[in-house]
């Protein structure tokens, strides 16, 4: 390509995003060209990130989009999803055990073993304050338990064309549970659909009664709570070898847009990308073409391994 002269070579690749709120046909390949002339790209510190304008079908921004990694308690939305599909009622009373309790470092809950809470209020905790105990309950009662679940989760995530992810466990804790960017865009906006995940995800607060007492619990994601962002749904997650991660579907100019951000180095990357993001969004005009990085530059490069 002979940039000097302004001469550019659109290329064509197709990706099949499963669930996609675009018009479409079912299964038909999203067409998407990249334009070498595109405005500069967000600044992000996530070594993997895809930026997904659902509304017209196109790939904003990829970065190490198609390469699987630890997801954390992304893993979650995938529980959720099952349990729903299992057609399980959310109003039953469930008790957390001794058996949904993890040992080690990063694994403190607040619920005891014996608490008793609804399905839903388990599903809530899990997706809105990523309680793993929560996570592990729902799947622990899943029809045929846990390696019923954990074999559904699966199942569904090929379903959904989900090709290099795999899951081992229901909370993400391990970090055998992995996904690619573009993988966890169909997980995205196949859970957008559901309007139990749509609200427990995006609550910015939840008490339940435990015991004697009543506890109030926080989304672990900080941008539920501005009105200036409109999430449709989100989850979060981190582990050390998963770094900080965060999904999200959420308006943007109008437009319904997924954002899939793994391995940002730094406790509030993740969330500065997001608004990084937006404000690239905001202030560039891609209504003409499908834009990527330049590829003369590693967009990996000088990013930190997360801690």
């Amino acid at each position: 390509m002979n940039q000097g002269r302004g001469i550019w070579i659109p290329a064509v690749v197709c990706l099949l995003f499963a669930g996609t709120a675009a018009a479409q046909e079912p299964g038909k390949a999203l067409r998407v060209s990249y334009n070498h002339h595109a405005p500069a790209s967000p600044a992000l510190r996530s070594s993997a990130a895809l930026v997904l304008d659902a509304t017209g079908s196109s790939v904003l921004f990829s970065r190490r989009a198609d390469v699987a990694m630890p997801i954390a308690s992304i893993t979650k939305l995938m529980t959720a999803l099952v349990v729903i599909d299992a057609g399980q009622p959310l109003d039953e009373t469930l008790q957390v055990t001794e058996d949904d309790v993890a040992r080690g470092r990063g694994t403190v809950s607040r619920l005891a073993p014996g608490t008793t809470l609804t399905r839903g209020d388990l599903m809530h905790l899990a997706l809105m304050a990523s309680e793993n105990r929560a996570a592990h309950a729902l799947a622990r009662n899943f029809p045929g338990g846990i390696a019923a679940c954990v074999a559904a989760m699966n199942a569904r995530a090929h379903a959904l064309g989900m090709g290099s992810s795999r899951f081992v466990e229901p909370t993400g804790l391990s970090d055998e549970n992995v996904a690619s960017a573009e993988d966890l865009s169909k997980l995205v906006m196949e859970a957008a659909k559901v309007p139990a995940i749509r609200e427990y995800s995006t609550d910015t607060s939840y008490e339940v009664q435990i015991g004697r007492r009543v506890v109030t619990f926080h989304s672990t994601d900080s941008l539920t709570s501005k009105p200036d962002w409109d999430i449709v749904v989100q989850k979060t997650g981190y582990i050390a070898q998963a770094g900080r991660c965060l999904v999200m579907q959420t308006i943007i100019e109008a437009r319904t847009v997924v954002i899939v951000l793994l391995n940002s180095y730094g406790k509030r990357s993740r969330i500065a990308d997001a608004r990084r993001i937006r404000r690239w969004m905001e202030s560039t005009d891609h209504s003409r073409s499908v834009t990527t990085p330049a590829r003369a530059a590693d967009p990996t490069a000088a990013i930190p391994a997360a801690t």
